[in-house]
């Protein structure tokens, strides 16, 4: 339970509650608050629930919440399944109630806000029947079911627009960058048309250019034609073999076969078709509706807690237990008749399951034979447009024998391969003994050296020949770089003078637009100094002028306070001094009457009135303490003297309502029966 109120508490301080409770503070509400608070979370669901209870009789308000809880599922925990206590908790504002049902809708509040806006469109109304009758009211609730199913559609779009991952953002986003590349696009074109106005013939140019992309266009569709032509002819050449085959096998089977063998296969087809519609199929499709509607039964429940699945699990322990109680009393009553009978239903049984067994195998090849002809037609199409061509008989046994020469080959070349890898380990094991056998030679020729006094020599020996050897190759590579060399400056000179006749009108034109360029950018520089000058000195008096303003104005409203303060103090203490001359002329006037309506006169007239109301009331307390007693004697004679007498009158009306069945004698105030 502390958990419970620690959880609502915390919900209620965050938004969009931004209550300021702890435990104590909500624990100690009163029922009506709690009750408001209630009311205040049913109106973060649905806001039509935003109202103030204490304008509202208990018994609507008991209602509407009832209602709106059961819209949304809610179901009372543990004892509370009693829909009259329930509902007398609630008028009551009793905490056991309140405080599971606030925790239940804070645990849950976007998705019972989701569930009480689809209520309002999906809860159909209930009309009666022989309202229905008329064709008006049927056409418009008709009309009224074809909008609810509608809006579940468009919800169900909506919701898979908002879980497919875009979002507007996104889409703006992708906007602003085509517009971008729009403007771009355009300002590319614009100067590519500047560019080709000053080219000769350039309409006619882009005419062609025009008649040349329609005439590709046209290219690409009649391709684009002719491929699905390809395709539907590739097809009808397929269905015609398929076909041609059935055809064959059919006259195969026709001719081995006699009239009486395909009876037979028909009326075991037969068979195998009815058993799988009249038995199979309807049993699967049960199967699936039970699982169905069992699936929609746990997706229309709310969701459960731990102490509902607590209570399902001792329930299936309850199931159980009784089930093997069932099956020990079957046991110990050991039937024979049932015991001669189990024989035959076990083989029942057998032969039920050895049944199903069969057709499911029977459908699952079934299966398997409609896929691979999928596959099949798949492949064909593949091939088809891979391709362009289609393999035929005789292709495909020609292609058989290329695939086998090519796999004859291929074991050729993996065994030469194989003996090539033989012989390279066994070279491998030679280089690595060769090398071992010249580490030695090494170092016995180092210890010899070593000995003599030259050691070095023979490293130093192999190194000058080695760099005789690059350097002969170096010598030979530079005779060739240099003749390389020679041919392509020759072209580089060649391209140069090209290029610098090409450039030279481009090159006189680029320097009046330098020195243009220069005195622009030099004039522009000034412009900038002279600009960047002036409003740098503009900005410090703006700055300057900015801050003189804002003290004044502050200065400014701090005077008008003073000043309106000032005045109403004066005015106010003018009202106390001309309330005070008042006073005091009244009170020192020697008029009787004008005493009187002095503030102290009327203070001490309401004091004594007062105390002489006081005494009174002490007098009258002290009397009623006395004569208390007697009085409740007095009352209690009197209860019993109406009692009496109401015993008196029924006796009256029972007698005269029965048979006189003897005499009733009056005397000194009794009465006496005689019967």
């Amino acid at each position: 339970m502390s958990e419970q109120l620690k959880f609502i508490v915390e919900q209620l301080n965050k938004d969009p509650f931004k209550k300021t409770f702890n435990l104590i503070t909500f624990d100690s509400l009163e029922p009506m608050q709690l009750l408001q608070i209630l009311n205040d979370v049913l109106a973060e669901i649905d806001p039509k629930q935003a109202l103030d209870i204490r304008e509202e009789m208990p018994e609507h308000t008991v209602k509407r919440m009832c209602a709106l809880l059961g819209m949304l599922k809610y179901k009372p925990p543990g004892n509370q399944s009693d829909v009259s206590s329930f509902r007398q908790g609630l008028v009551i504002g009793s905490k056991p109630v309140v405080h599971p049902i606030l925790h239940w809708l804070l645990q849950r509040v976007p998705e019972l806000k989701k569930r009480a806006y689809l209520a309002r469109f999906l809860v159909k109304l209930e009309v009666p029947a022989e309202f229905l009758q008329d064709d008006v009211i049927n056409d418009t609730y008709h009309q009224y079911e074809e909008l609810v199913e509608g809006f579940k559609t468009y919800h169900k779009e909506c919701e898979q627009l908002r879980t497919s991952g875009f979002s507007t953002a996104e889409i703006r986003r992708d906007i602003s960058a085509m517009e971008e590349e729009k403007d771009q696009l355009i300002k590319r074109v614009e100067r590519l048309k500047k560019r080709v106005e000053s080219v000769s013939n350039h309409q006619r140019m882009l005419d062609q250019a025009r008649q040349l992309r329609v005439e590709k266009e046209r290219e690409e569709s009649l391709a684009h034609q002719k491929q699905e032509q390809k395709n539907q002819l590739f097809q009808a050449e397929q269905r015609l073999q398929r076909l041609q085959q059935q055809l064959k096998d059919m006259r195969q089977a026709a001719a081995d076969a006699n009239p009486e063998s395909l009876m037979k296969r028909l009326e075991e087809e037969i068979k195998i078709n009815s058993y799988m519609v009249s038995e199979k199929l309807p049993k699967e499709l049960e199967g699936m509706r039970h699982t169905v509607q069992y699936l929609q039964k746990v997706a229309s429940e709310p969701a459960m807690g731990q102490t509902d699945l607590q209570e399902l699990e001792d329930k299936i322990k309850e199931v159980d237990s009784q089930i093997n109680q069932l099956i020990e009393k079957k046991m110990m009553r050991n039937d024979p008749m049932d015991d001669k009978l189990t024989l035959y239903r076990q083989q029942a049984s057998i032969i039920i399951r050895r049944k199903e067994a069969k057709a499911e195998e029977l459908q699952e090849a079934r299966e398997e034979l409609a896929a691979a002809e999928r596959e099949l037609r798949q492949r064909t199409n593949q091939a088809r447009t891979s391709d362009g061509e289609v393999i035929r008989g005789d292709e495909l046994k020609r292609l058989v024998g290329k695939l086998r020469s090519k796999g004859t080959l291929y074991k050729k070349k993996r065994q030469e391969i194989a003996e090539l890898k033989a012989e390279y380990g066994v070279l491998q094991r030679t280089e690595e003994i060769l090398k071992q056998r010249h580490e030695t030679v090494q170092q016995r020729l180092q210890t010899v050296e070593a000995e003599k006094g030259i050691s070095g020599y023979s490293n130093t020996q192999e190194e000058l020949e080695r760099v005789s050897a690059i350097k002969s190759e170096l010598d030979e590579k530079k005779g060739r770089t240099l003749d390389d060399m020679s041919e392509m400056v020759k072209k580089l000179n060649s391209m140069i003078v090209e290029k610098k006749s090409a450039l030279a009108p481009i090159i006189k034109e680029l320097r009046s637009l330098r020195q243009r360029c220069q005195e622009l950018s030099q004039e522009y520089d000034e412009k900038k100094a002279q600009y960047e000058s002036c409003a740098a000195g503009l900005e410090s008096n703006r700055s300057k002028l900015e801050q003189e303003v804002k003290a004044l104005r502050e200065e400014t409203a701090q005077e008008e306070n003073r000043y309106h303060h000032i005045n109403c103090m004066s005015e106010i203490i003018e009202m106390q001094i001309q309330r005070a001359a008042e006073e005091m002329k009244a009170y020192v006037s020697s008029d009787p009457q004008e005493r009187k309506k002095a503030i102290r006169e009327v203070y001490m007239k309401n004091i004594t009135e007062q105390e002489l109301l006081g005494k009174k009331l002490r007098e009258k307390q002290k009397m009623v303490r006395e004569s208390h007693s007697a009085n409740m004697e007095q009352m209690k004679m009197w209860r019993d003297l109406e009692q009496l007498m109401e015993c008196k009158r029924q006796c009256f009306i029972r007698a005269q309502s029965q048979a006189s069945i003897g005499q009733v004698i009056q005397e000194g105030g009794e009465d006496r029966l005689v019967l």
